[in-house]
């Protein structure tokens, strides 16, 4: 018995081609949606507190792979669908597109949100104006906040920034010890900030004159023949003994970061510098920082972008007390203490507002390095 033979494109008739694509399309439509309510429906069940810890991580492994894995084969079915005039257009945007979806509905959607919210009062019933951005800048606890909050950018990222750029300099030059010193400094970078809160306010414990301490900064006081020194309820230091905890924290990070651009500093600039008679400082100021300053900028944007949103430290420290509070942590007392929506709002597009600029900066910056 011959075989049938096989049928070409002129025995195909164009309602079965029709057929064909009508069918194709279908599926690639059915099968994202399918794929996606099955997704839906497995994150509703790893919510479940009671499911199993085991099953709950099987089936995190096979949603997360399988349905991402499903969902790229059938979008590229559907792309292949389309006319290859229109194709290399639109292959970038579809799969471009999830990503796109997800930052809308995750960053979009509350920033714009959040501003709306500014605008209402208490309850978000009502549209009070700019009174919430009023009250910031008038009422006198805010314009300490504000005040606790410049004073934290400036001396935080002031003291990590040199300090790193001074000790990346330093150690770079101790040989084999580098590794070393480098590992000590960048400890304090592996514990999170509660964690160091929690450290630093060992260090601070204080007890009374006539009892032991073991606060180990009070230890050593009382023993110089000083009395105790109540670290946090002393408004006039408080905040930088606070702040003393971020710089301690962030130090390592910024050494680690700008010890890698000194080293990739030419050593062919560094003895020509050397030869023309210049001294180390002269090397330092007038070689190593105008080469690092793209390195200098990128670390200082990022502290300060941390020290803008601080929360953890002044948290777990003092909640704000004694004139202590910033605007991320008195943002979250207006949310979930005084219950007031639209002034928590206000002062997190006040945080948004100050980030833009540094941002744009940035951006441009790259803009211009990859031009050059």
């Amino acid at each position: 018995m011959s075989a049938e033979p096989k049928k070409s494109w002129g025995d195909v008739s164009l309602a079965d081609i029709l057929q064909r694509i009508t069918l194709r399309l279908v599926v690639s439509l059915i099968v994202p949606v399918i794929t996606f309510v099955a997704m839906w429906q497995s994150f509703i069940f790893m919510r479940d507190s009671e499911a199993s810890k085991v099953v709950i991580a099987v089936v995190a492994l096979v949603v997360g792979v399988g349905g991402v894995w499903i969902l790229y084969l059938v979008t590229n079915n559907l792309v292949e669908q389309t006319p290859v005039s229109f194709r290399d257009a639109l292959r970038p945007y579809v799969f471009v597109g999830p990503a796109l979806v997800v930052l809308v509905i995750y960053l979009v959607y509350p920033a714009v949100n959040t501003i709306v919210l500014s605008f209402q009062d208490a309850r978000s019933e009502n549209f009070v104006g700019f009174s919430n951005y009023t009250y910031i800048f008038t009422e006198p606890d805010m314009l300490i906040v504000l005040r606790n909050n410049i004073l934290w950018i400036i001396t935080v990222v002031g003291f990590t920034v040199g300090l790193g750029l001074i000790i990346a300099v330093l150690v770079d030059r101790i040989g084999r010890w580098e590794s070393a010193a480098k590992s000590l400094i960048f400890v304090p970078m592996a514990i999170s900030a509660v964690g160091a809160s929690v450290i630093w306010g060992f260090m601070y414990a204080a007890k009374p004159a006539n009892k032991p301490q073991i606060g180990l900064l009070n230890a050593i006081n009382v023993t110089l023949g000083n009395d105790p020194i109540l670290y946090m309820n002393d408004k006039a230091i408080n905040n930088f003994a606070l702040i003393a905890i971020m710089i301690w924290l962030l130090t390592g990070y910024c050494m680690v970061v700008i010890s890698a651009a000194v080293k990739g500093v030419p050593t062919e600039l560094l003895e020509a510098g050397r030869i023309d008679g210049a001294n180390e400082f002269r090397v330092f100021f007038n070689i190593i920082i105008p080469v690092i300053r793209s390195t200098l900028i990128t670390v200082a944007t990022t502290v300060f972008i941390m020290v803008l949103k601080v929360f953890d430290i002044v948290y777990v420290m003092t909640n704000g007390r004694r004139d202590t509070e910033v605007v991320a942590n008195r943002m979250f007392n207006e949310f979930f203490k005084f219950g007031h929506y639209g002034r928590g709002s206000a002062l997190a597009v006040l945080l948004l507002i100050v980030l833009l600029p540094i941002i744009y900066s940035n951006v441009r910056d790259l803009r211009e390095r990859r031009k050059g």
